[in-house]
């Protein structure tokens, strides 16, 4: 069984047993969250898709790990106008094993 589920402004197609790495979600590790956001559940050829969530269905899953991402590197130049801009940005996450898909 996977869904799918929305936090942090992005979609993850998950299952019982994954990590997936999400925007930094305020849990400690160790912690047991629940995402209740879900906008569809399937289970072979079965799909439910909810308008826009489905109504009673829910994620369980256990925060792993808090770290950063690798460094992205931002730099800006203007040729011949003596312009030069760098910039460096690392993101947050939340890494997470999912424990169980739970249906309404």
């Amino acid at each position: 069984m996977y869904a799918v589920i929305k936090t942090g402004g992005k979609q993850y197609k998950v299952a019982a047993g994954e990590k997936i790495k999400v925007e930094q979600i305020a849990a400690d590790v160790g912690q047991e969250i629940v995402i209740d956001q879900v906008l569809a559940i399937g289970s072979g050829a079965d799909l439910q898709v909810g308008t826009p969530l489905v109504a009673g269905a829910s994620v369980k899953a256990t925060v792993v790990a808090q770290g950063k991402h690798d460094k992205v590197r931002i730099f800006k130049m203007r040729r011949r106008k003596h312009y030069k801009k760098s910039q460096g940005h690392r993101q947050t996450f939340t890494e997470l094993e999912i424990s169980a898909v739970l249906a309404a």
